[in-house]
């Protein structure tokens, strides 16, 4: 219990970051917004809190994966929490408004690829980060939001700021969207273990053995599990 509390409490926190940048990026819906976005994972990265799409290429065996769930629960209360709070200070409805009409008017397919491509570019910068080497996460942020990727735990603060009871009738054409999009980060934050992975190894008989490659959670070299 001591332990599920420390997730959602660290994934809270995460999600309220996301917040930030995003209302940042909201604010300043261009290149410079791309970059000041970077300021929500530099914060997740440096206090080592637990975001989706920083941690969902990086678990090593069933317990971390099944944290994952807890982890985009927090996220997800986070963004909601500070999308309340900057919806009763500002008007915040009409600066996402652009963003989930681009959300909703992408198919199931498009929503899919476009988070793949998120989640690779995401777990790349974390990784890099975690060797203390922040470039690649500086300008991974700026790269995914300019080739217009979808990252889901944005995407959550998004939808918060823009859903109401006016268009409430969307609510379940916004799920659909926003859950493909956390399943397409999923596959790009493991893209790497795909494309870089030897699963199958021959032995000297000719038949084939399963090998994966994985990263330890806790750490940031890699470590191979036969």
């Amino acid at each position: 219990m001591k332990s599920l509390l420390h997730i959602i409490s660290s994934s809270f926190t995460a999600g309220l970051c996301i917040g930030i940048a995003g209302l940042a990026y909201l604010k300043n819906p261009d290149i410079i917004g791309a970059v000041l976005f970077g300021f929500g994972l530099l914060t997740v990265v440096h206090y080592k809190l637990k975001l989706y799409t920083g941690t969902a290429g990086f678990f090593s065996n069933k317990k971390e994966f099944f944290a994952l769930f807890p982890i985009l629960l927090g996220n997800i209360l986070g963004c909601e929490v500070a999308a309340a709070a900057f919806r009763y200070c500002m008007d915040v409805t009409s600066l996402s408004a652009g963003i989930v009409a681009k959300r909703l008017s992408t198919d199931v397919l498009g929503c899919i690829i476009l988070g793949i491509g998120c989640g690779f570019i995401m777990t790349t910068a974390v990784q890099f980060a975690r060797e203390n080497k922040f470039l690649p996460l500086l300008f991974g942020v700026p790269v995914f939001i300019m080739c217009g990727f979808y990252h889901s735990i944005a995407d959550a603060f998004y939808y918060a700021t823009w859903l109401s009871f006016e268009n409430i009738s969307q609510a379940s054409d916004v799920f659909v969207k926003w859950a493909v999009t956390v399943f397409g980060n999923f596959i790009g934050c493991n893209l790497y273990r795909i494309l870089l992975s030897k699963w199958l190894t021959a032995d000297k008989n000719g038949k084939f053995s399963q090998k994966t490659s994985t990263i330890d959670a806790n750490d940031s070299t890699y470590q191979k599990a036969g």
